[in-house]
């Protein structure tokens, strides 16, 4: 006779979000703030929207803005949000709050697994989330950690005179915290329930209340990620910031061809820069699987992208012969190479039109059209993005600017359900490249058929906002998602090295 499977427990997030910005000097909560063109506990509930183990989220928000995170989660359309209720005036209370909202509805005997997550941690992995679901199938109690990189001083005070370093821990044996902590229901509710008996409760983080009051509970430590800060301090925000405009995103492949067949035929596709190369490549792609495609380039069909009116009679005429268009694509871009000081003027209005106007121009003719259709624009930008490089001014500095535009219309255009995304290859084998620098090495460059492929990924996808690298060590060769501050920092010090 077998044994019936137990049921795996379901899985609740819940999103502290009770800050107020004081110390980021705010008049708002932080996790109001926007970062990267989103607020930053809309960057976090997408997280576990996006997480496999994670079945429903709560949010306990600060006591008068449960509208805004309503209005938050109705735009982003996150469908696991199930509560927004408000958060008390302390941690303590804020937690005691999502307990007993969790515990609404539970059959007796009933148990679930919470996750408890800082609202203003934004850069969460879905490894660290993984993980501590996992060790929730073995322990009651889990933290997130990492090592502290900083040795660690404890001090005391005495008098006028300052303070004096009384002890130096170990380092070695010094975590940071993090979140989430995760709990069963049934366990950090008896802690509470224990520690309401003690007069002089108070905690900062919910780990240490098992920790005082159910201390033969064991509490698992998971392994965290440098890359999981916390929005606190000013200096926060602009990092956190910057952070998300390094890190590179994952566009989801999909399953077979027919699926690639399916979600392709029929749409229409609008590729300036069509004639060779990158563009090229996209429009034979789109073009096998279904796809109405208008490859559009000065060699091919006389099409300036620095000409508006070449731009609008483009977009134009793909609406009127197939009644839609569903993805602008824009790969069109020259490179010149020089000392700016040496760079004559018609040079200079070469690349800043074809580069940074022409980009404009064409989002700009899109809108229209791709609202319609809830469509998407996908721009391109170059791996010296992140750092201007001598002699590339122009085209660095062009292709940066690729990258806030795309930020900056994905907030812009939300509203309207238009996606606008940038592809970041590393080093291309393209003929505008070949050009520049002659013939290289074999196998030292990406092929242009393999950033053409993670382009339909992205343009199927429902990203928006993103940057999406592409680089040659990724097996699949497709956009590699990063997981942590390694990946983040190894990835700039590549950046630096190409062009």
């Amino acid at each position: 006779m077998s044994v019936p499977h137990e049921a795996k427990p379901r899985t609740t997030a819940v999103v502290l979000a009770g800050g107020t910005g004081q110390r980021v000097g705010l008049s708002i909560p932080k996790q109001l703030l926007k970062i990267a063109g989103k607020a930053v506990i809309e960057h976090t509930l997408t997280i576990f929207e996006n997480a496999e183990g994670i079945d429903d989220v709560i949010v306990l928000m600060a006591p008068g803005f449960v509208p805004d995170v309503e209005r938050i989660v109705a735009k982003a359309g996150l469908t696991k949000v199930t509560r927004i209720i408000e958060g008390g005036n302390t941690r303590n209370e804020t937690t005691e709050r999502a307990i007993a909202a969790l515990g609404e509805g539970l059959a007796d005997g009933e148990d679930r697994n919470v996750l408890f997550h800082d609202a203003v941690r934004p850069l969460l992995s879905q490894r660290v989330i993984a993980d501590c679901v996992d060790a929730l199938d073995r322990y009651q109690a889990v933290d997130v950690a990492i090592p502290s990189a900083d040795t660690i001083i404890v001090t005391r005070t005495h008098g006028e005179d300052g303070e004096f370093i009384t002890e130096v821990p170990d380092r070695s044996r010094l975590r940071r915290g993090q979140t989430p902590q995760g709990f069963k229901l049934s366990t950090i509710r008896r802690a509470y329930e224990v520690a309401a008996g003690d007069p002089n409760f108070q905690a900062t983080d919910d780990c240490s209340v098992v920790l005082k009051y159910l201390p033969d509970v064991p509490i698992y430590v998971v392994a965290g990620d440098e890359y999981n800060m916390k929005v606190t301090q000013p200096v926060d925000v602009f990092i956190t910031d910057k952070l998300f405009q390094l890190a590179s995103t994952a566009a989801p492949r999909q399953a077979d061809e027919a699926a690639y067949q399916e979600l392709l035929t029929g749409k229409t596709l609008v590729v300036f820069g069509g004639s060779y190369g990158i563009g090229a490549d996209i429009a034979s792609l789109a073009e096998a699987y279904g796809a109405n495609v208008y490859a559009l380039g000065r060699s091919t069909t006389g099409t300036h992208v620095e000409n508006p009116e070449h731009v609008d009679d483009a977009l134009s005429k793909a609406y009127g012969e197939t009644g839609r268009v569903d993805y602008v694509i824009n790969t069109a871009g020259v490179l010149r190479i020089g000392k700016l000081a040496e760079t004559d003027t018609t040079t200079i209005q070469e690349a800043l039109n074809v580069n940074y106007l022409a980009p404009v121009q064409i989002a700009r003719a899109s809108y229209k059209y791709l609202a319609e259709t809830q469509g998407q624009l996908l721009l391109y930008t170059s791996s010296s993005y992140t750092r201007g490089r001598a002699e590339y001014s122009l085209y660095s500095s062009t292709k940066a600017a690729m990258v806030n535009l795309t930020q900056a219309l994905a907030d812009e255009w939300a509203g309207e359900g238009i996606r606008v995304n940038c592809v970041n290859p590393e080093r291309t084998a393209t003929p505008m490249r070949t050009k520049a620098f002659g013939q290289e090495p074999e196998g030292s460059l990406l092929s242009s058929e393999a950033v053409a492929r993670t382009s339909l990924d992205v343009l199927l996808s429902a990203l928006t906002g993103h940057v999406i690298d592409v680089r040659q060590q990724d097996p699949t060769a497709g956009a590699a998602e990063s997981s942590g501050f390694e990946q983040a920092l190894a990835s700039v010090l590549d950046r630096q090295a190409d062009v």
